[in-house]
């Protein structure tokens, strides 16, 4: 069973799927999206009876954290892996940031993952499981404009090689860095977006089936990797 936060629309549900359609039970996290988590268990138990559960939880609020881990073991009696999927993106340009959005930044992008990875150890060690994190390529390339967005990534990054070292041998922990997958919710003009395009060296924009495929893997198919953050970009790495 795999426990995977933000899975309710996006970049998650895709996750879900895949996992979902290679067999594993899922505990899908949402925060506000009910109506598009609920559409999702739907299809995912029109496929297999019995195998997702709901869980709700604001991941700012740090004390409802092992309650998610709880109810997942609770209903299948098991953990397996634990995908942090979850995050909050937007700009915070300098002269305008406050404490309370910092603190929001990092609490959903870095805190929850170490806090909920903390809680599932246990039952991961017991399982010889898998932490899989959803880093970002800009964890090591600041983005203009996003800097406390960048840095809270960059914690998520060096959280998975230090939860690599204190989880191991039992638990591997390894992470996925999306380049250019889906444009932000966020109207983006068709100038940046052109400009994002010429500098990832294949030349074209992601999936979101190109990072669930990555997740599965390193799930499933990478019994001898922990610690390594996958990125998962098109070759933009190579031009920041």
């Amino acid at each position: 069973m795999v426990l995977v936060t933000g899975a309710a629309r996006r970049v998650g549900a895709v996750i879900a799927r895949a996992l979902h359609g290679a067999g594993y039970d899922v505990a899908l996290h949402y925060r506000d999206s009910r109506a598009e988590l609920e559409a999702l268990i739907a299809e995912l138990e029109s496929t297999r009876t019995d195998s997702t559960l709901v869980l709700q939880a604001d991941l700012a609020d740090g004390g409802t954290l092992p309650g998610l881990v709880d109810q997942a073991v609770a209903r299948f009696g098991r953990l397996d892996a634990l995908v942090n999927n979850a995050a909050v993106f937007h700009p915070t340009p300098l002269g305008t940031l406050d404490a309370a959005e910092c603190d929001r930044l990092f609490a959903i992008n870095a805190r929850a993952p170490l806090l909920l990875s903390q809680a599932a150890a246990p039952h991961l060690r017991q399982s010889r499981g898998s932490i899989v994190n959803i880093v970002d390529i800009y964890a090591q390339h600041p983005l203009r404009n996003y800097s406390a967005y960048c840095m809270s990534k960059a914690a998520l990054a060096m959280a998975t090689q230090a939860l690599a070292q204190e989880l191991a041998p039992e638990v591997r922990v390894n992470g996925v860095a999306p380049g250019n997958i889906l444009w932000p919710d966020q109207s983006i003009g068709a100038e940046i977006r052109d400009r994002l395009l010429e500098r990832t060296a294949l030349k074209r924009q992601g999936s979101p089936q190109d990072i669930a495929g990555a997740v599965l893997w390193l799930l499933r198919d990478a019994p001898f990797v922990t610690g390594q953050i996958l990125r998962v970009d098109g070759g933009r790495g190579l031009a920041i």
